[in-house]
């Protein structure tokens, strides 16, 4: 498990092509597709690599294209501005000389403020709940492609408090609370940590809009594909202890889903908000 771990770690460590140009291996996750995590943490790695001094606090992302997993991305970044307590860059992800994501990122010099937040969740503690798996002996009839992406090693623990019968779907309200944390300590570096919860904030969001429909992607007529990706950062994460994802979706409709989150530390710290729209369409039985 700790490899699985330490890939990702590697994952966002880029290789300098120009000053301004960067270079990110690609993941195969059995999904055909790069994971839109990665191009996250990827472009801001990228990002950050071109700021001293300065943290990211905020970053808005659109996906434009399916990422191909067999192909490095390269990211070219755009020093928009350096003012004199913020800083902000453009990111463009380039596969197959076409943008797969563009990506706006602020970052600002640390000060003090006016300080309030919203109360996290009351959930009992992560220690309560079963780290997420799927009992893939309940269904023989997955194809072995979709058996590979649900029994792949992850670097993080996910423990559902409400726990979600990809097998068996029932319908439920639009909201759902996940504990994570990496499956191991990592370095004590506030990019790497920013840079890793941006990878992982895309994971459960689009899925909570899908749940008041009790439907599943392993139905196989169910589609879901990220547009975009908005994240700000209130405080240091610190991926190798416990964080909540708070997640909710407020709307359906058009064939998108709009979903949001919030990251809690374990004493109720509110460390970043997360906001998501997607394309989720539910294809008729013969176009399975």
């Amino acid at each position: 498990m700790r490899d699985a771990l330490q890939g990702l770690i590697d994952l966002l460590r880029l290789e300098r092509l120009e000053d301004n140009l960067f270079r990110g291996a690609s993941q195969d996750l059995d999904r055909h597709r790069v994971f839109g995590g990665q191009v996250l943490g990827q472009a801001l790695t990228a990002a950050s690599h071109t700021v001293e001094g300065r943290v990211v606090h905020s970053l808005h992302a659109y996906f434009l294209r399916a990422g191909d997993p067999e192909v490095p991305i390269v990211y070219n970044v755009e020093q928009s501005r350096d003012g004199r307590s913020f800083t902000n860059r453009r990111v463009v992800a380039i596969q197959h000389g076409r943008p797969i994501l563009n990506m706006a990122s602020s970052f600002q010099v640390a000060e003090e403020g006016l300080c309030h937040q919203a109360p996290m969740p009351d959930v009992p503690p992560p220690e309560e709940f079963e780290n997420f798996r799927v009992d893939l002996e309940q269904s023989e009839k997955l194809p072995e492609k979709v058996r590979r992406l649900l029994d792949h090693q992850r670097p993080f623990d996910f423990r559902p408090v409400e726990p979600v019968d990809l097998i068996r779907p029932r319908k439920r309200p639009a909201q759902q609370n996940i504990w994570f944390r990496t499956i191991d300590a990592i370095p004590d570096d506030d990019h790497l940590n920013r840079c890793m919860l941006a990878y992982v904030s895309d994971y459960n969001l689009l899925p909570t809009a899908v749940l008041p429909h009790g439907v599943s992607f392993l139905q196989g007529n169910l589609q879901m594909a990220s547009l975009d990706h908005a994240m700000w950062f209130h405080h240091p994460p610190k991926m190798g202890e416990w964080m909540l994802y708070a997640l909710d979706s407020p709307s359906s409709s058009g064939a998108r889903g709009f979903c949001r989150g919030l990251i809690f530390s374990r004493d109720g710290t509110l460390i970043a908000s997360t906001a998501q729209e997607g394309v989720v369409r539910l294809w008729p039985e013969s176009r399975r």
